[in-house]
């Protein structure tokens, strides 16, 4: 894609001591020209250099989603939020990464919201009766979550009955069906697999779509 000017791959956690002393040695010798970084599956230590790094090569925000806890913890969050505003970087940490949305505050990441479609999903249905009941005729998505889930489940909506139970238990099976990036561990500050969040994140939308569509029928 245009708006992408690089990937770029640093060791893997696995592959480096638990404890790093000199993180700067790890970190890629130049950056290209960028407004703003995507950071995941980082060691802990090459994370909280990151900020630096990036501040130093001219990019000017970081996100870094959380789709496990044990990757970010809150404490390594709150040191990067800490360092992010120290720095002057716009920062998101987006629990999961489906959860970001545009912010008055946040320009730089509300643009990357904006013009690449991912984030928080955003949809749009279309209903209509059949055999005595309501049902979706059409789905469309104006805003897909980064991994893609929200194309997937749309296109599973197609036909089925709007009715909760029935609705909420369509949406359930096709998010469980997607490769959902975040993970079934437990949070300790949900309380509950970050995965699910990201299926009432979903379903939250799904509804809205519903809402919309009866008040514009």
């Amino acid at each position: 894609m245009r708006n992408i000017r690089a990937a770029v791959e640093l060791p893997k956690p696995a592959d480096l001591p638990a404890f790093i002393d000199k993180p700067e040695e790890y970190m890629p010798k130049s950056l290209p020209k960028a407004g703003l970084c995507v950071a995941s599956g980082l060691h802990k230590d090459l994370l909280l250099e990151l900020p630096l790094h990036i501040a130093r090569a001219g990019v000017k925000g970081l996100i870094v989603p959380i789709e496990d806890f044990n990757e970010v913890p809150s404490g390594l969050r709150k040191q990067l939020e800490e360092r992010c505003q120290e720095l002057g970087l716009e920062h998101a940490f987006p629990k999961p990464f489906c959860s970001l949305e545009p912010t008055p505050d946040k320009p730089l990441i509300s643009r990357f919201v904006a013009e690449l479609g991912v984030g928080r999903p955003k949809l749009e249905v279309l209903t209509a009766k059949f055999g005595g009941h309501e049902v979706v005729e059409a789905a469309v998505v104006r805003r897909s979550a980064p991994c893609g889930s929200t194309w997937y489940v749309a296109r599973k909506l197609i036909g089925v009955e709007t009715k909760r139970e029935i609705l909420y238990d369509a949406i359930a099976k096709a998010h469980h069906s997607y490769p959902c990036t975040a993970t079934m561990n437990v949070d300790p500050e949900v309380k509950e697999p970050i995965l699910h969040i990201g299926g009432y994140i979903i379903r939250e939308e799904v509804e809205k779509a519903l809402e919309k569509a009866k008040t514009t029928v």
